[in-house]
């Protein structure tokens, strides 16, 4: 099968090749951040792949966004430590003033600056974004801010968050999806200034915190777009998120193929090898079958946000296909790795765990159940 933008992928596996499975490994084993690899990926380009070229970016779209993201996974790495930059940047690029975009765009592009973090979720809303509790009140020339947010990723190794707070009353508004407004928060001003970070040890090593917010002090300058349509803003960066997200699945799944086919070929049980057996054969089949079915939604998913096209149903279906299908994927290959699936040397529990995250986040599976029998099939809605 052809694949899609054949120069990109070689190289980035070029890249990665220079990151072994025992880099990973390392990093793994010591809940550090691959600093090397990542920085390694912004010296090459390859993490200002969205910035227009007028700012030093590659002015690339999605689509070769997400191909970087898929290559990453499939050469044995984890691009959850780096693929905020690209889906923040929507909310900048199709949002920020040409100001913002001046002042931001081109230290991002060289690398001088990392925008890899979203605040959005909080502890008690959840998905339920509209219900969000953290505010901003303007006071004169700033914003205050007070609240808290959860599950907040790479803020230990960001300049730059993406802020979503309400700015207008809940009780105030019309639709309870206006009112919320998106801010650009400097992590460096912030970080000990009304801005406490504490870090959630997890089962992956995916570098995550809790956010507490008091009377945080924002330049109101750092507004993105107009106030009160944050909610609709930073819907074009969830899309975005669900979309590389699912690429990154697609590049675990194939990993896991890889792997598990070359190992069922080779090792050999009562004379025979086990891939001989269709109860090996079957499981395998079906993965692969589920991430090349995900594949194309993906791209459908990709085509449509590069168009600035709803893509709403096209992102979270593309989501959940190919995260259910490296889960599967997943499963297969530890199952008949038998005992070397668990040791870590192999590298199928570090991707086990890994590709395990996206059954629940960005989204949970249930949710996009939930938004597709409302939003496409037109199906009242359950909650």
């Amino acid at each position: 099968m052809t694949e899609k933008f054949p120069d990109i992928r070689d190289g980035v596996r070029a890249l990665c090749a220079g990151f072994p499975p025992e880099y990973h490994r390392k990093v793994d084993a010591e809940r550090g951040y691959p600093e090397a690899f990542v920085d390694a990926l912004t010296q090459a380009g390859w993490m200002a792949a969205l910035i227009p070229q007028e700012f030093g970016g590659s002015g690339l779209g999605l689509s070769e966004a997400s191909v970087i993201m898929e290559e990453i996974n499939a050469s044995g790495g984890n691009a959850g430590a780096c693929h905020g930059q690209m889906y923040n940047m929507g909310t900048l690029l199709r949002h920020g003033s040409a100001q913002q975009k001046q002042r931001w765009l081109p230290p991002i592009a060289r690398g001088e600056l990392r925008l890899q973090s979203m605040g959005v979720t909080e502890p008690s809303t959840g998905t339920d974004t509209t219900k969000i509790k953290t505010t901003a009140v303007k006071r004169g020339e700033r914003w205050v801010v007070n609240g808290q947010k959860v599950w907040i990723s790479r803020i230990q190794h960001s300049d730059l968050m993406i802020l979503l707070a309400r700015t207008t009353p809940l009780a105030e508004v019309k639709k309870k999806s206006e009112g919320m407004s998106i801010f650009l928060v400097d992590l460096r001003d912030a970080i000990g200034h009304g801005m406490t970070v504490r870090p959630i040890p997890n089962m992956v090593n995916h570098e995550t915190n809790e956010l507490f917010f008091e009377n945080l002090e924002i330049p109101a300058e750092n507004l993105i777009g107009d106030e009160g349509l944050g909610f609709k803003y930073i819907l074009d960066g969830l899309n975005a998120e669900r979309t590389l997200i699912a690429a990154e699945c697609i590049g675990d799944g194939r990993w896991f193929i890889e792997k598990v086919s070359a190992y069922v070929k080779d090792r050999v049980v009562f004379g025979r090898p086990i891939g001989q057996n269709q109860g090996v054969q079957f499981p395998i089949a079906e993965a692969h079958i589920e991430i090349e079915a995900a594949n194309l939604m993906r791209w459908e998913a990709c085509r449509l946000y590069d168009a600035h096209e709803p893509c709403g149903a096209q992102a979270n279906m593309a989501k959940y296909l190919a995260a259910k299908a490296s889960w599967e994927a997943a499963n297969a290959a530890i199952q008949f790795h038998g005992g070397f699936g668990f040791a870590c040397e192999y590298d199928i529990e570090r991707k086990f765990r890994e590709t395990r995250l996206y059954q629940v986040a960005p989204i949970s599976t249930n949710l996009i159940l939930s938004y597709v029998a409302e939003h496409v099939l037109g199906l009242p809605r359950s909650f």
